[in-house]
C-alpha cells in the first residue's frame, strides 16, 4: 500500500482537527454535567416540600451550576482550539505505507508507525489514529480518492483497529 495525498493551507482546517481530536476527550464532560444538572434540579425540586429544604437548596443550586458550566466546557474548547488553530494554515501532505504514517506540514514532517497503533476511530470526516488510550493524529478521509480511502479502510479493518466514535468516551481498553 502506498497513499499519499496533499492538505491545502485552509485556515479552518487545523481547527477541524483540533476539534476532533477534544471531542473525544471531553465528551465525559457534557455527560457529568448532564447529570450534575438533573441532580441538582431534581433535589432543588424536592427540597421545596420539606422545612429543611432551604439549607440544601444552595448546594442544589450549585449541582446546576457546576451541571450546565461542565456541559459548556467541551464547546468552549473547542471554539478556542478552532480560533487558534486558524492562524496555523500551511500546506501539507499525507504519505501513508504499510509500515507507517508520514505527515508534513509545511517545513515540519512527522511520523507514526503502525506498530505502535492500538486503534484507529472513525469519524465523518477523519480517522483518528491513537498510539496507546492517546490520539495520535488524524488522517483526513475527505481530502482522500475514494479508492485510497477504501484501501486504507481495509488495511485499518484487517489488523482490527476501527471503532466509531459516535456514543463512546474514548479507546477500550486492551
Amino acid at each position: 500500500m502506498h497513499i499519499r495525498f496533499d492538505v491545502p493551507a485552509d485556515p479552518a482546517y487545523p481547527g477541524r482537527v483540533a476539534a476532533a481530536l477534544n471531542s473525544v476527550r471531553l465528551r465525559k464532560y457534557g455527560y457529568i454535567g448532564a447529570v450534575l444538572a438533573a441532580v441538582g434540579a431534581i433535589g432543588f425540586a424536592v427540597s421545596r416540600g420539606f422545612a429543611w429544604g432551604d439549607r440544601i437548596s444552595p448546594l442544589c443550586m450549585a449541582m446546576v451550576v457546576v451541571g450546565l458550566l461542565s456541559m459548556l466546557y467541551s464547546p468552549w474548547v473547542q471554539w478556542r482550539a478552532r480560533r487558534r488553530s486558524s492562524r496555523y494554515a500551511v500546506e501539507g501532505g499525507y504519505d501513508i505505507t504499510d509500515d507507517n504514517i508520514m505527515m508534513r506540514s509545511g517545513s515540519e514532517s512527522g511520523g507514526i508507525a503502525w506498530d505502535g497503533v492500538t486503534q484507529v476511530r472513525e469519524t465523518p470526516e477523519f480517522w483518528i489514529v491513537y498510539v496507546g488510550r492517546m490520539p495520535a493524529t488524524v488522517i483526513p478521509r475527505r481530502l482522500m480518492s475514494a479508492e485510497d480511502a477504501g484501501t486504507l479502510r481495509a488495511f485499518m479493518a484487517s489488523r482490527s483497529w476501527l471503532a466509531e466514535v459516535a456514543g463512546s468516551d474514548g479507546p477500550p481498553s486492551r
